[in-house]
């Protein structure tokens, strides 16, 4: 028990298989001198863009509520950083929402995202390989948030896409495609 008398909450399973197998393989694989010097994540970022906000104030609260069940957390409102004349956006007004997930939330998402989420998408068939940004980070787009199991198929307003970019200490792709591979990431076979 901890101070304020509550449980400390359980080490999540992917976190687990990290520390004992993941760095372990990647130390071995890579020639790494110390356990520290093996890639980790850092955090995990979720995006959802409205452009349709603009016309819908609703939608602000729709995606929200959405991207709050997706991950546990509440989610920030993005605003335009400048007017732009030809889409009607002044600076200021709300065009997006996103989270940020770090420690055992994160590592929670990213087992939940790989284990389920991704395997419902209609015709999966891996996610590609190449998405990694020349430093180490992943990104990946996702068509509809229908294929989060905690989304209520009868309670959304409208199917909206959404952006997952994974940051990693990873120094080069290929480490980082390595350390996401060992997680089970499903990367296409090329």
């Amino acid at each position: 028990m901890s101070d304020n008398g509550q449980q400390p909450l359980p080490t999540p399973r992917l976190k687990e298989r990290y520390q004992r197998e993941i760095v372990p393989a990647m130390m071995k694989e890579f020639g790494y001198q110390n356990s520290l010097q093996v890639p980790r994540l850092l955090k995990i970022s979720v995006n959802i863009g409205l452009g349709e906000a603009l016309q819908n104030s609703k939608a602000i609260e729709a995606a929200t509520g959405d991207l709050a069940i997706m991950t546990g957390q509440r989610p920030v409102i993005t605003k335009a950083r400048r007017s732009i004349a030809v889409y009607k956006l002044r600076e200021g007004m709300p065009i997006g929402a996103m989270v940020t997930l770090r420690s055992n939330r994160m590592w929670d998402f990213l087992d939940r995202l790989i284990n389920v989420v991704l395997p419902r998408q209609r015709d999966f068939q891996g996610i590609s390989p190449d998405s990694f940004d020349g430093r180490g980070n992943y990104s990946l787009g996702l068509r509809e948030q229908l294929v989060f199991p905690e989304i209520d198929y009868d309670k959304i307003d409208k199917v909206r896409g959404l952006e997952l970019t994974i940051v990693t200490t990873a120094k080069t792709d290929e480490e980082a495609r390595r350390l996401l591979a060992l997680m089970d990431m499903p990367f296409k076979r090329s």
